[in-house]
């Protein structure tokens, strides 16, 4: 057992094991990892639950982050200060990159932009989404990566109740097709985005991890076909991915 915490941070200690064990957590497993005594855990799960900071998984049961939990640590990334610090890695990357580039999070259903750099070229594509606008999960670099990452149980329902709605000719709109891309992107930890949500436009997603690993956001670059290819922006990757560390340093360290 874990060495008893204040009961000031006991709260927090079961949201940070939550948002980090990639599978739901049975009332014996958060008390052994949180050192909570279970009388007390029950008691907070409880009203956890009632405020949608939890959800109780059904059948075997196990708890999962709730979506105010989920709004509370975007709420954290929006802080000013650290998008500042993050806009300045945005600006190198595209320094070197010569491309759009975005810092995205999940946020329910969708992708949220949290932050962007745009191309200096004079053929980038003007995409009319400002910072803080959603798009889809299925047929965005990162929104497959974010679902590739996700723990099989968190993935289950999600491709469930999906609308895989054809938004260009090349968006994937059959789960099966969906499944074996988002294998690939798991092996592969790349997300990529083929002329799928917007026509002319492709796009490559590398995640931004915390300390235990478990991804956060995402950071993506796009570009419009006349100017680059998707094997150019693969090209990019190696930027991207040390960028994404950099992120990484900032956000979670």
């Amino acid at each position: 057992m874990t060495e008893p915490i204040r009961r000031s941070l006991r709260v927090l200690k079961v949201l940070e094991i939550l948002s980090t064990a990639g599978h739901p957590q049975t009332l014996s497993q958060l008390a052994y990892r949180s050192g909570v005594p279970k009388s007390s855990l029950m008691r907070m799960l409880d009203d956890l639950e009632h405020h949608q900071y939890v959800i109780r998984v059904p059948g075997k049961g196990g708890y999962v982050p709730g979506h105010k939990a989920h709004h509370l640590a975007i709420a954290t990334l929006q802080a000013p200060e650290l998008l500042r610090a993050c806009r300045d890695v945005l600006i190198r990357l595209v320094g070197q990159t010569g491309e759009t580039c975005n810092l995205n999070v999940m946020v329910g259903d969708s992708v949220k932009y949290l932050a962007r750099e745009e191309s200096p070229g004079y053929l980038r594509l003007q995409l009319r989404l400002p910072v803080g606008t959603h798009v889809p999960l299925h047929c965005t670099a990162s929104g497959k990566l974010f679902m590739a990452m996700m723990p099989e149980p968190a993935l289950r329902p999600l491709l469930k109740r999906l609308d895989l709605k054809p938004l260009t000719p090349k968006t994937i709109t059959e789960l099966p097709s969906l499944e074996t891309a988002l294998r690939t992107t798991r092996a592969q930890k790349l997300g990529i985005d083929d002329e799928e949500f917007v026509a002319g436009m492709v796009a490559v997603a590398v995640p931004v991890c915390d300390q235990d690993g478990v991804m956060r956001a995402a950071l993506a670059c796009h570009a419009p076909t006349a100017c680059a290819s998707l094997r150019d922006l693969h090209d990019h990757v190696p930027h991207l991915r040390r960028a994404a560390y950099q992120l990484a340093d900032i956000l979670f360290s």
